[in-house]
């Protein structure tokens, strides 16, 4: 029996073996919760061309349901519009009530001020904004009429947003998506506290810089001198965190961006 038995979990965007979702949802299945993750092909094909699979999501769900949970998983582009009903609808559905949401989707492309332009900024909104505010809210309205049924203060939930550091120093070359970030920081405080009479804490993880991937050793060999720790963070660093928000240990953890970093 895992922290998290009983339990079913929603994890956005892992649609990569080496991503930081698909880790949090490892661990979050390691832990006994059953999972609904979404994946985007679209969008890993035309940012990480040399990492998409579009047979790999049915491969992990199987991979996970090889600890004793229930998986499912769907296609989907968050930022266009009702996607969080649907989300939340199929989760339900697959793997019953979800009382834990990991926001990890997020949209990026970098842009100094030269190359900003309209669409990448309504691109970035619809995601990383609109996308993560409506799921929350819609999240949050589930549990609410979930608890109008059973006894107050029942079942609860977890909320846990990733962030990118963007408070920590500015963020040159990269203007629309640090700003996003940030938009999600302000949430998650504001959010946390409307939502603490119903039980649901509200966080945030701010991983720091992850070798999920995308790093080549050039950038690796940059970074690692300000690791103080001796090595670049992991997937598995962020999820190990992400779990422990997830779980009833946590309970009193809320309203907080958590800039686990390694010393970075």
């Amino acid at each position: 029996m895992g922290k998290l038995s009983g339990k079913a979990a929603i994890v956005t965007a892992a649609g990569r073996a080496g991503g930081i979702g698909a880790a949090v949802c490892r661990a979050l299945a390691a832990e006994g919760a059953d999972l609904f993750f979404t994946h985007l092909y679209d969008y890993d094909k035309d940012i990480y061309p040399e990492l998409a699979d579009a047979n790999w999501p049915e491969r992990f769900a199987e991979e996970l349901r090889g600890s004793g949970v229930k998986v499912g998983h769907m296609n989907l582009d968050l930022g266009l519009p009702d996607s969080g009903a649907k989300l939340l609808e199929a989760a339900r559905e697959a793997v019953g009530l979800p009382t834990v949401l990991v926001n990890n989707a997020a949209y990026g492309i970098d842009a100094d001020f030269r190359q900003l332009n309209e669409d990448l900024i309504d691109a970035h909104c619809a995601v990383n904004i609109k996308g993560t505010f409506m799921l929350s809210a819609l999240f949050a309205r589930m549990i609410e009429a979930e608890q109008a049924a059973v006894a107050p203060g029942e079942p609860g939930g977890r909320i846990i947003n990733l962030t990118s550091g963007q408070g920590k120093g500015p963020m040159p070359g990269n203007l629309i998506y640090a700003a996003t970030k940030g938009a999600i920081s302000v949430f998650t405080e504001s959010l946390a506290a409307e939502l603490a009479p119903l039980h649901i804490t509200v966080n945030a993880v701010d991983p720091g810089a992850t070798d999920s991937g995308w790093m080549t050793e050039s950038i690796k060999q940059e970074l690692l001198p300000a690791f103080p720790m001796g090595r670049i963070g992991l997937p598995e660093d962020a999820a190990r965190l992400i779990a422990f928000l997830a779980s009833d240990d946590s309970r009193w953890i809320t309203g907080q961006i958590i800039h686990s970093r390694g010393g970075f």
